[in-house]
Parts: C-alpha cells; structure tokens; sequence
C-alpha cells in the first residue's frame, strides 16, 4: 500500500548528512547552540516559500533516526499509569498485575457481557490469530489483526485491576480498516497518506459509514474491517498502525499462556532505512545527490517581462500574519503502486508522516503513539516535540499477555491520555461543534498546571480561529512548532481597546525549557523601548497576554528511564500578541523603509544587551498608525538571548537556514565552534533583501516557475551555505529587468560590501594562521561597539542606501 501519493510538482529529497557530532564538545567550548535541524528546518517554509510537504519526508527521516529507545516494560507500564485511578503517584506493581489479569482473555476464558456472547467470547481471538499466520500477503495481516484487537477489547472492558480506571465510555475506541486516501491540507498546500489501519473512537468509525447503521457488536465485525465510505480524517485518528509482512509463514499461536519474562524479538529495535533517491530524470526540481556529490547551482537569471510580474499577481494572494520561516529493515518498504511517483519509504519514516498529519490536524496534541507491525512483532512508538522514543518490540503471537495489557491500558485512556491538551475545548453552537474553532479558557483547577503572565488578569477567553485564512501552521514532529492564528478574546479586547480592527494573534509554540523565554526577553526589550529609544518605542511587538502550561517533554523520559531525559526538553507556550501585517507586502520604498527600521531597531536592542539571532522575513512586520505612518517591527523572540547569559542555551539551532550567516552555515558554525556576533544577524538583514527583492513583486510571491532561490529553503544547511556563497560571487547574473533600479542598485551594493568583507576577513584569518600556526581559527571572534559601528556604516554609507533614506518621508 502506497505511503502517499505524490503531489504535483514534488521536487526530489533534499540531501540529509547527520548532525554533526557534537557530543564530545562542553558547554564551555561551544560558542553557539549547535544546529539540531529536523523536520523543523524546513516545515515551516511551507507556503511562505512555496515548499511542497513531501519535501520534509527526508527531514522527518532524520528526526526517527534520531529516537531514543526503551524497554517494552517500562512503555508498559507508563502507559498503564496514565491509565490508573492515581496518574501522579507510582504504581510499580500495575504492570504484572494486570499481566496476571488478562491471562483469562488469552487462554480463551471470558465471555463478553449481554447478548454478544457467543461472537464476542475470547476464544474467537485465537481464531483470528491462526488466520493471520497464515500464508498469504501484506493485506491479508489486516481482517485478523482488527478482528482479534476488537473482540479482545470487548472482553477487556470488563477486567477489573486494583488500582485501573474504567474503559473510557466517552472515547470507546475501535480497531478500523482505513487502507484508503486521507488528504489533508497545510497552508492550502495538500498531502494525501493511506495508513493501513487506524484506532480511534467508535463514534468517528460509525460517522464513516454514515448509510450503514448497525449494532455495536456487528459494526465491529463487518465495518471494522472493511474500507470506510467516508474519509476518514487525522484529527480524529488516536493512533496508525502500519502493517508489513517479511515472511512467508508465521509459527502458530501456543495452546496457552502464562506470563513469564519479557523476550526480545529480532530485531528488538526497529532501525530506520534511508529514503531511495529519485530518479534524477523523473524529479521535478531540487537536489538528490548526498552532500559530497552536491553541485552548487548556478545563479537563476531574473529576467523577465512586467506582465509575466503583473499574472504572478493574480496567481498569488496575500498574507496577513507571522510566517515562520524556518529524520530498517529493508525487506519492510512500500512498494509504489502504479502511478505513484513517490520513493520508496522505511515504515518507520512512514509512520513518522502519519504522526505529522496527526500533530497538524490540531494544535491542541501533546503527543502522539503509532503502531508498527511487522509479521509477529509490534512496536510502540512514541511522539512529542522533544523527539521520538520507540520501545522494544512484542512478538504478540508468542507474548500475546502483553499485547492484551498493552490494548488494556489503551481502552482505558481518555482524550487526554491519548495526547489531546484538555486546556483547549471545542465551541458548540447548540449541539454541533463548531468547525474551526477552539477555546482556551482556563478554570480555577487549570491554574495549578499553567503560569500565568498576568495574575490579575488571570485565565482569558481566548477563541483560537484554527480555520482562518490567515493562520500559520506547522507541519513535521520535533522543535518548536509554532503555530500563528487569529484569536478573539472579550476580556482582552475589553483591557486593549486600542487594538481595534488590528485583530490579535495567538503564537502557540514548544519552547526550549533551558532557554530564557520569550516572555523574559521581551520584558527586556519592553525596557528599551520604555527609555525613549526611538528606532525601538513602537517597533517592538505588544504582548498582550501569555501563559505557560507546566508540562514538560521531559517527564516521559524520566519514566521511561531514558539518558539525559532533560536535554531539549520543552513546554508549551501561548503568546497573544497585536496582529501585524509581513513586511513582504510591501515593495520599493516601503519596502526599504521597513527594513531599514528594522535594522536601526534590532541595533539598539543588540547593544542593549537583547540578541535577536533569527533575522527572516517573517520576523518582520508592519503596521500602519491612524496617521498614516509606516511603522516596521521586528518580531519573534523565542530564539533570542541576553547579553547577561553566558555560553550556549538550549538544543534547538538559532537562525532560519536561507538567512544566516555564511560562517554560521559553515560545517563549524553548524557545531557551535563560531560565535554569533552582531555582522552575523546584520548579514542575515542583507539576505532577506535578496530574498524578498527577488522573489516578490508588488508585495506578492513570484509563482514557483519564475522564482528563484528555493533550494535556499530545501538544502541542508551547509549546502544552503555553498550555494549562497557562489550566488555572492555572481549576483549580477540575477539583476531583474521588472524591480525598481534604485532597489536593485542597494541589492547589489549590499552583496558588494558582504562580499568585501568575507574577502577581507579571509585574508586577514590567513595571514594569522601563516605568522602564529596556533592561531585562533576564528577572525574577529569578539565585536566592540566600534565594531559593530564600523560594519554598518559600511552598508548605510552606500549610495544607494543614502539615495533611499534622503527619498524617505
């Protein structure tokens, strides 16, 4: 079964090499937070840039490659304490009583309760498992795998164990056939998934057979396992399970159980195969050789007619919030169907994409559980925004007691217990849900869990507008995640009636639990601001309100008795700020104008002792005041560090690949041997001139087919790195005839200066080393304010630069 059909226009996998190997470095020899890259590189290029979802597959790739691992006992019994009447207070006896209470169910023992006795009788699930060891091909796993999860859940439900919750009557989940297409849309871009089999509540099992309404017990045994009529849809999947078959025979079920000591299969942990590369011939566009074999690409010319620049207006719409720019067993790959141009995917990077479908499908998911299934075996994986963790495999034929607790301790989650954040609440208009909106309204026993910005304000109604045109949403498994929508909210619309038609945005996101947060940083830029300093009063984003959920990634670890549980950790974050328009709307001297306000503004705030070190466009916004003045505001924070906090913060990497620095890209930038110093954040400025200059027009993204620079967005970071620096050395091959002359002529002059200046300091680098071997590798590895001085003034005394700022109102 196919593991996504490909999408129009998917350009091959970008080359993903490791992370680079920064285990033996201290936190006193690293300059810089390493780039831990992922998924997050890339996803959140999505729309801004045009990036097609398929092309994060090899990132999320990295991200599985990356999983820690675990014993199945230990999953086991974490999950059966979030299941237990006492989640907080350690039971470490659940696991072996309830092994002890479901041998009945085994051994064939326990009849369902009511009138569905004799099809329902726990016998039934020997049956099925004879059926699935028999001969045949992948999908034959599917009929007897449901039959033998539902019939065992139904003698489950009434098993009782000292100390367990009740099955969830609320959830009531069902083992489903799925085996059909499920699209899904991330920024109006679509991806379409088929997971073999589903587990989700029964109600949304029923909804998918909406003609076809039988009993329970029946629906169970005949549209369980057959295709739904309706698509079924990821925000209602609780977990995939995705089914390969290596083997031609199975050995039999035994006579009987008992519970004895945990037995690994082989392999105990799945490893994770790389992605097949596409045939160059066949690929639409983007790199597909490893990054040993990756050519730097020419500079793309520009020209082109104003009226290929005028349709590329009507082809492209507006945005009008935050855009955040911004990892086997060989035998066990899908095979394509016919007509399918996708690669060739490991299971485990297959399950991965279900479980980012699964995360995009709604904001309100803390983590996610998959199944995989490979002849006999089953593996438990587990996602959150610190990584992924998958546990040591079961053979359930031989091992079928911990199966059993396994689907015990799933009958008995609520919503919660599957991963849904409770502080987040569907809006019901009479008795049907509103689409497209959620709440997140805090109640007096929430406060205990959360860490509020505004104590006297408290808890606030936000009504979050997942649907809105102009939300932001992330797409993959690890990093922050953020998510950008609109929000309304009585009580703050109430204390900020000055926000009139601006609107509010909520920024929802993972952040680093070692880094200085978002919120401290902005207090800090609040006090710059607050001294009359002009390039920052007004040029700063408005925090309205924020709140902190006290739930970090790292506790899971801690149960499951994994290494260096904390490192990377995160917890979730919800800012609601005053809702900014993207300063790439804006063309020709507004253009410069914003930017250079955003320059002058991220100076003062540098020398203050508040480092950005995530110059992108998306980080750059505007508004309009009531008397018609521009206004620029460099915006996000949440990368941002204080010049007080010595060394490196947190995991997560500092700056947006298609705009940082050369030297930041470079191998040793990537492992946190170069500084972040000032002319890093301001050439990353320069980038973003180039970047907006040459991909928009009249505010307006440029279609895919006359743009250029999108492997800046697709390529590792050192290879991004490569490319930018052959485009430094031929950037008059990429002068557009449809941009204004003036805006062009400070594109060149930049690059120009940026070009100097690496020449210089490379002279400089080398006739340290040749005079002193023992040399410090870096140049300039220390600014001083006359430094920093001395590298803009080389940019703003530029005539271009000057004939702009003299034109300025």
């Amino acid at each position: 079964m196919s593991p996504g059909d490909a999408q129009p226009g998917q350009p091959g996998s970008s080359s993903t090499p490791s992370r680079p190997n920064v285990a033996g470095h201290t936190a006193s020899t690293l300059k810089s937070t390493p780039n831990s890259r992922g998924a997050a590189t890339v996803s959140d290029h999505i729309s801004l840039v045009g990036i097609e979802v398929e092309q994060i597959r090899p990132w999320i790739q990295r991200d599985i490659a990356q999983a820690k691992t675990c014993p199945v006992d230990a999953m086991l019994q974490v999950l059966l304490q979030r299941a237990s009447l006492d989640r907080k207070t350690q039971q470490p006896d659940l696991l072996q009583k309830c092994l002890e209470a479901v041998l009945p169910v085994c051994n064939g023992r326990v009849k369902c309760a009511g009138k569905d006795q004799a099809t329902l009788h726990s016998s039934k699930i020997k049956e099925a498992l004879e059926s699935y060891v028999s001969p045949g091909v992948e999908s034959d796993y599917y009929k007897p795998f449901i039959n033998a999860t539902n019939i065992a859940m139904a003698c489950l439900k009434d098993i009782k164990v000292d100390g367990m919750r009740a099955a969830s009557p609320k959830v009531d989940i069902i083992c489903q056939l799925n085996d059909k297409n499920m699209v899904q849309n991330h920024q109006n871009v679509p991806s379409t998934r088929k997971p073999d089999v589903v587990i989700l509540p029964f109600q949304s099992s029923l909804d998918a057979f909406p003609h076809d309404r039988m009993g329970p017990s029946e629906h169970m045994l005949r549209n369980a396992t057959e295709k739904p009529i309706e698509s079924l849809l990821w925000k209602d999947v609780l977990a995939s399970v995705e089914f390969k078959r290596k083997s031609k025979r199975l050995a039999a079920p035994p006579s009987s159980y008992t519970v004895k000591d945990y037995v690994p299969p082989k392999p105990e942990y799945l490893p994770v195969g790389s992605v097949a590369p596409e045939d160059p011939a066949t690929a639409a566009s983007g790199p597909s050789q490893t990054q040993s074999q990756q050519p730097v690409p020419a500079a793309v010319p520009l020209r082109r007619s104003a009226r290929v620049a005028e349709s590329s207006q009507k082809a492209s719409s507006k945005s009008s919030s935050k855009r955040k720019a911004t990892e086997s067993v060989e035998s066990s790959r899908k095979r394509p169907k016919v007509g399918d141009t996708d690669t060739k995917l490991d299971v485990t990077v297959q399950t991965g994409l279900y479980a980012a479908e699964m995360f995009a499908a709604s904001v309100a998911v803390n983590y996610l559980l998959n199944l995989i299934v490979i002849d006999n075996v089953i593996w438990v994986w587990y996602y959150d925004r610190q990584g992924t963790i998958q546990c040591s495999g079961i053979n359930f034929i031989d091992d079928l007691p911990r199966f059993m607790v396994l689907l015990y301790a799933f009958q008995r989650f609520d919503l919660e217990d599957w991963g849904r954040n409770k502080l987040f609440k569907e809006v019901k208009e009479g008795q049907r849900v509103k689409e497209g909106v959620l709440r997140f309204d805090l109640r007096p026993e929430d406060l205990g869990g959360v860490e509020l910005g505004d104590m006297e304000l408290g808890g606030v109604d936000l009504e979050i507008h997942t649907s809105d045109e102009d939300r932001v949403t992330h797409y993959g498994l690890k990093g922050r995640a953020t998510n950008v929508f609109p929000v309304t909210s009585e009580a703050l619309s109430k204390k900020f009636p000055e926000i009139g038609e601006d609107g509010m945005v909520a920024k929802i996101f993972w952040g680093e639990e070692q880094r200085t947060s978002e919120p401290e940083i902005l207090s800090k830029v609040f006090d710059i601001a607050d001294k009359e300093h002009e390039t920052v009063k007004g040029h700063v984003p408005q925090l309205l309100w924020h709140c902190k959920v006290k739930n970090p990634t790292s506790a899971v670890r801690k149960a499951l008795g994994i290494a260096d549980p904390t490192e990377g950790s995160r917890v979730l974050y919800i800012l609601v700020f005053r809702k900014l328009r993207p300063i790439t709307e804006l063309d020709g001297e507004d253009f410069f104008n914003a930017w250079r306000q955003c320059i002058l503004c991220h100076l003062a705030l540098w020398k203050g002792g508040v480092h950005h070190r995530d110059v992108s466009p998306p980080n750059m916004m505007y508004y309009m005041t009531k008397n018609g003045v521009l206004m620029a505001v460099l915006n996000d924070y949440d990368l941002s560090s204080l010049a007080i906090t010595p060394g490196p913060q947190g995991n997560e990497r500092t700056g947006t690949v298609p705009f940082m620095a050369l030297d930041l890209l470079s191998p040793e930038g990537q492992q946190g041997k170069v500084k972040h110093l000032y002319r890093h954040d301001l050439e990353s400025f320069m980038w973003v001139l180039v970047w907006v200059c040459l991909r928009y027009r009249n505010g307006v993204l440029l279609p895919s087919q006359t743009r250029p620079l999108d492997e800046w967005a697709t390529a590792d970071a050192v290879v991004c790195g490569a490319t930018k620096y052959f485009f430094l050395g031929h950037y008059l091959n990429s002068a557009p005839l449809d941009l204004d002359p003036r805006i062009w002529d400070l594109v060149a002059e930049c690059l120009q200066v940026l070009k100097m200046d690496k020449d210089s300091r490379q002279a400089l680098q080398f006739r340290q080393r040749r005079s002193n071997p023992g040399a410090s590798e870096q140049a300039h590895a220390e600014e001083s304010a006359s430094d920093i001085d001395d590298f803009l003034h080389k940019f703003t005394s530029t005539e271009s630069w000057i004939e702009l700022s003299n034109s300025l109102p």
